[in-house]
C-alpha cells in the first residue's frame, strides 16, 4: 500500500490525517481517545482503502483496545470523511497503532545510557593529572 510515488494518494492522505484528527475529537465522545494523534496515512493507488496509523498516551495494554475502539468507529469516521474530502470515493479505514515513536525512544535512551557508561569507563581508565596525588603534596 506504499504511496511514496504517486503524489495524488499522498496529498489525499494528508489530507485524511487532518481531517481525521478533527473527526475523532468531534465525533467520538470516548475521552480516552481525545489523546490519539494521527501519525501518518497510507492510501492505495486506487484510493479505496486507506491505512491509519495512531499513537497515544497510554498503557500498552490499552494499545490494542484503543485501536478495536477506532476499527470500530471506522464507518462513522469515513462518513464524516465523505462529508469534507472532494473525491468521488471515500477510502475504507483501516486504524494500525504506530510503535516508531516508542521504539525511537527506547533506542534514544539505550544510546543515552551507552554513552554515558563509555564515559564513566573512559574516566576511570585515566591516571590522575600530575600534581594532585597526595606524594606530590609535600
Amino acid at each position: 500500500m506504499a504511496n511514496s510515488a504517486a503524489p495524488r494518494p499522498r496529498r489525499i492522505g494528508e489530507q485524511i490525517r487532518r481531517d481525521l484528527a478533527e473527526l475523532i475529537r468531534a465525533e467520538l465522545r470516548d475521552p480516552r481517545l481525545t489523546l490519539v494523534s494521527t501519525t501518518s496515512v497510507e492510501v492505495s493507488r486506487d484510493l479505496a482503502y486507506a491505512r491509519i496509523y495512531v499513537t497515544a498516551v497510554c498503557e500498552p495494554g490499552e494499545r490494542a483496545e484503543l485501536v478495536a475502539e477506532l476499527n470500530q468507529a471506522a464507518p462513522l469516521l469515513r462518513r464524516g470523511l465523505g462529508q469534507r474530502l472532494r473525491t468521488r470515493t471515500v477510502p475504507k479505514l483501516e486504524f494500525r497503532y504506530d510503535e516508531t515513536v516508542e521504539r525511537g525512544a527506547r533506542l534514544s535512551a539505550l544510546i543515552d545510557a551507552a554513552v554515558a557508561a563509555d564515559a564513566q569507563r573512559h574516566r576511570e581508565e585515566e591516571p590522575p593529572p600530575a600534581g594532585t596525588g597526595p606524594e606530590d603534596r609535600e
